[in-house]
């Protein structure tokens, strides 16, 4: 059997949904098995893996999604990106990424390894829905804990926060000791 209006159904569902979707429910909302679901990814992976596509089938934040090469967004986000994407200032990004390796983190911890206040940068990036708080810490006065949001992993097209790119051991050391 060649799924070939399977895959076209499943592809229809990808191209209409603005979020990444998992096999499960793409499986729902096509009638179909998970496995033909499975089998029809497979198609879109190697239809959308040709040199000549400027469409990837990519897993973000464990579902599925039509996204446009990395190599073509680069060159393209200016444009189409989102009016509240914009642009991270350096002071924003090292926020973040302090985040993002460390989490979860306290304001205080953050700014221990900054070296500076960062309440601007934490209001601007839980604004631009990047990170959240994400609990209490059990020390005195309880300090928030900060980590980062599926719209992250969105943003930066990560699965999971483990496929962030690996420290080397200066810049690991220096997150463990300012915490």
């Amino acid at each position: 059997m060649d799924f070939n209006k399977e895959t076209a159904l499943v592809e229809t569902i990808l191209f209409l949904e603005s979020e990444p979707l998992t096999a499960k429910v793409l499986s729902n909302k096509a009638q179909l098995s998970e496995e033909v679901v499975e089998k029809c990814l497979e198609k879109l992976k190697e239809k959308y893996g040709a040199e000549d596509s400027g469409i990837e089938l990519a897993m973000i934040t464990g579902g599925w999604c039509l996204a446009p090469k990395k190599e073509y967004w680069e060159v393209l986000k200016e444009f189409y990106g989102s009016k509240r994407e914009g642009r991270l200032s350096k002071s924003a990004m090292e926020t973040l990424a302090i985040i993002a390796y460390s989490q979860p983190i306290t304001r205080a911890e953050i700014e221990q390894i900054r070296g500076v206040g960062v309440d601007n940068m934490i209001r601007l990036l839980i604004d631009r829905n990047l990170i959240k708080e994400v609990g209490k810490k059990e020390a005195p006065g309880r300090p928030t804990l900060f980590g980062t949001t599926k719209e992250f992993l969105k943003l930066f097209r990560l699965n999971s926060i483990s496929e962030l790119p690996k420290l080397d051991e200066d810049e690991q050391e220096r997150f463990e000791l300012a915490r």
